[in-house]
């Protein structure tokens, strides 16, 4: 990163705000189009305004301590306004690199502490810092939204249930929308949340630089009025193991949400304001607002796709040897990752006994050693699944062992919780597998905040409702809408590990929740556009290695779509929870997908980002019968240049998706 101050707009003290006094200040993004204001006495308020309305009223801000309320009766004794740009590496995400330009207002605040205020042309954002000399306890958080009208709101809600501990789950569902008035009043929403305010106008809540300190969920705000607020998990006061994957679990709270540090900054609050569904899978500032890299040199860090057994339940056929956690199975992997050029194989839940809780003691049916050997012998990686608390308790030593094995880095699963203590597990761990250079896909785990960031080894997150989804939930539960709501919201934070690829596809009316052999909603071709519309520099192939091979044109197409080397992203065209169309360049060559719900539509795409000259273009799209059997398709073959525009028509649940290479 580097960062480029352009000028220091003032630096003075004022020391002369008296009790009870209320002092407002200004502050604007570089284009001018997006204006915070704040407000700073009995308590510190901000509003935002993007062009000429108002987008949020004044809402209160502000830490609850044991001894006093910082943000209440504030008096500012140091105001601090600065610009900057600044120009940020970003190995491992939708671009290789990016800028970003914002105004800055920084209010020291009387009582050793103080909130930063940012505004750039894409959003706003603030944060609290402290800087006491003591240790304090923090009881809770103020953050409202106060809302000038009853916006339409986009949620995923926790999956817990009323009667449990709704902070704890694996942070995966669908939105629901409603407006602000009818959020549920008795559940709790998890980040990232969009608000639609008309016009095209949206703003999404997010956080970023979220360390030791428990992540903020949304609940619905007091009275009839249009207002949300912030809630968070109270600290665990007691924890306890539970089978079958000796999960560590909290079976008691505390009154506060965090014991803090006296000299910190506290996790960024985000506003991202975008005013077209397009800017918004592409809206950068969870990663800009992150720490920078801690780990130094990351060309060691390696990304791809992955042959992946769990989704198709260990499922080849037409082999002579039983499938499942051995050695013949696990070689057959590695031989159809090989025959692919596929990066990786991971050995899933099974590889180690999940009930005893020790990862480093490998069932007898495996020889790990020479696996790894193996898929080194054919240049195929392996990586090993395993449960949070587990890797925690054995962190050095199942790090320093696996590491000297040859392991690639390991999927950490069911953290299912995003208290004090589990924010800074998952820091522990990113720390500890950069140090012996494990990457990680971190699963069962909550949104992105940046961690990619400051530790690059983290390589994917789950926290999405993805395709392991479809082994037991029924059509009722939306995935086609979900497929093209989910990159415009949850995109937003970070890269998603949906594990995609399957083979078996069907049609509306023909789907069914199979656990042994599951199937996806919506046609092959959106399966295919998948590959292309997620961020996700790990990407799995859900399938078996049997249909793979019985689909290799389909195959074929899959692994040629990079998931890493990226160099521009762009959204080309999309309405949220209706359809998207994404196009990702690496060199001079194109890929294009696109998806779409259950509503079938046509898509005009305009070849005008192309560069100059002759493009030869491969497309999959859906075929005149995938509205009734999803697995239909044509594969085309044809050239294009700049001025080119092609009409593609997408089946309901359907998809496109294209390679797009300079002749």
């Amino acid at each position: 990163m580097k960062m480029k101050p352009l000028f220091i707009l003032s630096l003075c003290c004022l020391c002369l705000q008296a009790f009870g006094e209320e002092y407002t200040y200004r502050l604007a993004s570089p284009d001018k189009n997006l204006e915070v204001n704040i407000s700073v006495g009995q308590k510190i308020t901000y509003s935002v305004r993007h062009k000429d309305r108002v987008l949020l009223n004044a809402s209160p801000i502000g830490l609850v301590f044991l001894d006093r309320t910082l943000g209440a009766d504030a008096k500012v004794i140091r105001k601090k306004e600065s610009s900057f740009t600044e120009d940020i590496q970003s190995p491992h995400y939708r671009v290789p690199s990016f800028t970003v330009t914002y105004n800055e207002l920084d209010l020291k605040m009387k009582g050793n502490y103080g909130v930063v205020f940012r505004a750039y042309n894409e959003g706003m954002a603030y944060r609290f810092y402290t800087t006491m000399k003591d240790s304090v306890i923090v009881e809770d958080e103020i953050a409202s939204f106060n809302f000038p009208e009853n916006y339409t709101s986009y949620m995923a809600y926790s999956t817990a249930g009323v009667k449990s501990d709704q902070y704890a789950m694996a942070f995966q569902n669908t939105y629901t929308v409603s407006t602000v008035k009818e959020a549920e009043a008795d559940n709790i929403a998890f980040l990232p949340i969009t608000l639609d305010c008309g016009d095209e106008v949206k703003m999404t809540l997010l956080e970023s630089d979220l360390e030791s300190y428990p992540g903020m969920f949304i609940e619905k705000g007091n009275g009839e009025s249009c207002s949300l607020k912030a809630t968070f998990a109270r600290y665990p006061k007691a924890l306890k193991r539970f089978p079958p994957r000796a999960m560590t679990k909290v079976v008691e709270r505390s009154d506060y949400i965090a014991k803090a540090a006296g000299k910190r900054n506290y996790p960024w609050r985000i506003w991202a304001v975008t005013e077209k569904d397009t800017e918004m899978p592409v809206n950068n500032l969870v990663y800009a607002l992150a720490s920078p890299n801690r780990i130094g040199d990351c060309s060691w860090i390696k990304t791809g796709k992955v042959a992946w057994e769990w989704w198709n339940d260990w499922g080849i056929s037409g082999v002579g040897f039983k499938a499942g956690i051995n050695m013949d199975t696990y070689k057959h992997y590695i031989d159809f990752a090989a025959e692919n050029g596929i990066e990786f194989v991971v050995l899933d839940e099974g590889w180690y006994n999940p009930a005893k809780g020790d990862m480093l003691a490998v069932i007898p049916e495996l020889n790990l050693e020479e696996l790894v050997r193996y898929g080194k012998s054919k240049g195929v990686d392996l990586i090993l699944w395993t449960v949070f608390n587990v890797l925690d308790e054995q962190l050095e030593e199942a790090c320093r062992k696996y590491s000297a094995m040859g392991i690639s880095g390991f999927k950490v699963d069911f953290l299912d919780r995003d208290d004090q203590t589990a924010v800074e597990m998952a820091c522990r761990i990113a720390e500890m597998t950069a140090k012996y250079r494990l990457t990680l896909d971190l699963h069962g785990f909550y949104k992105p905040t940046g961690m990619n960031r400051t530790y690059p080894n983290v390589i994917n997150y789950e926290s999405v409702f993805g395709m392991e989804e479809m082994k037991w939930s029924t059509v009722d539960r939306d995935m086609m809408e979900y497929d093209v709501t989910m990159p415009y919201i949850r995109m937003m934070a970070g890269p998603v590990d949906y594990t995609p690829g399957a083979m078996r596809n069907a049609a509306k009316r023909d789907f069914k929740p199979i656990y042994h052999n599951p199937m996806s909603q919506g046609t092959r071709c959106h399966q295919l556009a998948a590959y292309v519309v997620h961020d996700s520099p790990l990407t799995m192939l859900a399938d078996n290695p049997t249909i793979y091979r019985k689909e290799q044109e389909c195959t074929d197409f899959i692994v040629g779509m990079p998931n890493k080397g990226i160099d521009e992203t762009r959204i080309l065209q999309g309405k949220l929870g209706e359809f998207i169309v994404t196009a990702r360049r690496t060199g001079s060559a194109w890929y294009v997908g696109g998806m779409t719900d259950w509503t079938p539509r046509s898509v005009t795409l305009d070849f005008s980002f192309l560069g100059e000259g002759t493009y030869d273009v491969i497309l999959f799209r859906d075929g005149i019968n995938a509205d009734r059997q999803a697995e239909d398709y044509v594969k085309e073959a044809f050239s294009v240049t700049s001025t080119s525009r092609k009409n593609i028509w997408l089946a309901p649940g359907g998809g496109f998706a294209m390679s797009v290479v300079k002749r």
